[in-house]
This record gives structure tokens, C-alpha cells and sequence, in this order.
């Protein structure tokens, strides 16, 4: 008994992590580093900021959220759910229009015309940023009403992402994070949507009122800003 005490840190605390589902695997790799230098343990569950946001309103136990944009962090922030002077840009976030398809090059929006008769995937853009900046992406380019129909919406990007990883949609708009995931040939299937085209896509993370006695979770939110973890978001 006292050996297995001995082995175990005496301060270890578990972070209750509500995180965006287009950071869900950079965070995961984060979350185990962060776990071997300080023995915490990070809790994460992944979804969409907007579900965060009504989940954290109504009294879920999350301590740390990293949100898709900015705006919910601060919506938060005015109902009095999060710390003071704990929030922060963590990531930029980047567009992609991807296929699954190997057969399929997309060198840019033109996709969108000789593919007339596909199913494109998007976020729910009531409650994902990637979605918002998927339907401000067509609209940049005059395509929204023409291909509504088209559309299958995730609740989150993972979701979207989901639908065309399985062939239910041929094309969707996913985060450039889950693009670099399937390795180096899958950027050759998918076009960067030109930052122009839609809201700069700055994604904050917070402490919330239910972290606020947790020093875990300030550590966490620290660690996030430390090289090391700057290192792996840009991978």
C-alpha cells in the first residue's frame, strides 16, 4: 500500500475538457503529454461549441473549453461562466473542401460545378464555426441557393467530416486539421478555401467558473501556450 502511494502524485486532479471537434485529435496527443509531465488527468469530450455553449448554460461540470471560434468563449463570458482574464487564442482555424474519392483532384471551387450532382457535407452552421464559414464560402462564390439542397449537415465538423470519409457525401468542408490526419497524399484531394472567403475562424479557449479552484486546469491552459503544445498545433 505505501509503494503504491508513493507512486502516485499526491496533487494529481482530474480537467474536465469540453473541446471542439475539429481540435479533438491534436488534443487528445496533448492531453497524453500533459497527463506524463504532471500526472492530471484530461477528461475530453468533443462536440460542437454551439452544444457546448447550452450544455455549460444549463450547468454541465466542464472546467476548460476550447471553443471552434471566438464568440461563444465570449458569450459565455457575459453570463458570468467564465474566469476573468483566462481567455486566449489557441489555434487559427483553416477550411478545406475535401473528397474521400482517390480518383477525385480537386484543384479549387470548381469542384463545386462538375461534381452538379453531389452531396456536399457541412457543419451545422447554427452551432459550428466550420460550418458558418462553409455557407459564408459559398456564398463568396454565388453558390449557396444552388446547392442547398445538396447538403448533408453534421451537428459538428466531425460529423461532416464523417460523412465523407464513409462516401455519403462526395465532397464536403472540413477543418484542414482532420485533412492532414489521413497523411500526405489526402491534401492532394482537397482545395484551402481562401481566408477571404469567410470569418477568420480564431478559436479561444477558457477557464470556466467551474475550473476556477482548479489548478489542473490552469496548468493546462498554460501548457496550451507553451512551445511544445504550439508545436504540435501547427503539425
Amino acid at each position: 500500500l505505501l509503494g503504491l502511494l508513493s507512486s502516485t502524485p499526491l496533487q494529481a486532479e482530474q480537467v474536465l475538457v469540453a473541446v471542439a471537434s475539429n481540435f479533438s485529435a491534436p488534443m487528445a496527443e496533448l492531453a497524453t503529454q500533459f497527463s506524463n509531465q504532471t500526472g492530471h488527468e484530461v477528461v475530453l469530450t468533443q462536440g460542437a461549441s454551439g452544444r457546448f455553449v447550452a450544455q455549460i448554460s444549463n450547468g454541465a461540470p466542464f472546467q476548460v473549453f476550447l471553443s471552434a471560434d471566438q464568440d461563444k468563449p465570449a458569450a459565455l463570458a457575459e453570463r458570468g461562466l467564465t474566469v476573468a482574464d483566462t481567455r486566449f487564442t489557441y489555434a487559427l482555424g483553416s477550411l478545406m473542401l475535401w473528397s474521400a474519392d482517390p480518383t477525385l483532384a480537386i484543384a479549387g471551387s470548381e469542384i463545386l460545378h462538375t461534381e452538379a450532382n453531389s452531396r456536399i457535407a457541412l457543419a451545422n452552421p447554427q452551432l459550428a464555426p466550420y460550418g458558418r464559414a462553409a455557407v459564408e464560402t459559398l456564398s463568396a462564390l454565388s453558390l449557396v441557393e444552388s446547392t442547398r439542397a445538396r447538403w448533408v449537415q453534421g451537428e459538428n465538423i466531425a460529423q461532416a467530416f464523417q460523412f465523407v470519409e464513409s462516401g455519403n457525401a462526395c465532397l464536403g468542408f472540413v477543418a484542414r486539421s482532420q485533412v492532414v490526419a489521413q497523411g500526405p497524399e489526402a491534401p492532394a484531394r482537397a482545395w484551402a478555401v481562401p481566408p477571404d472567403m469567410h470569418t477568420p475562424i480564431r478559436q479561444d479557449a477558457v477557464l470556466l467558473k467551474a475550473g476556477a479552484n482548479c489548478a489542473a486546469c490552469r496548468q493546462l491552459l498554460d501548457f496550451l501556450r507553451s512551445p511544445a503544445a504550439t508545436a504540435v498545433i501547427r503539425r
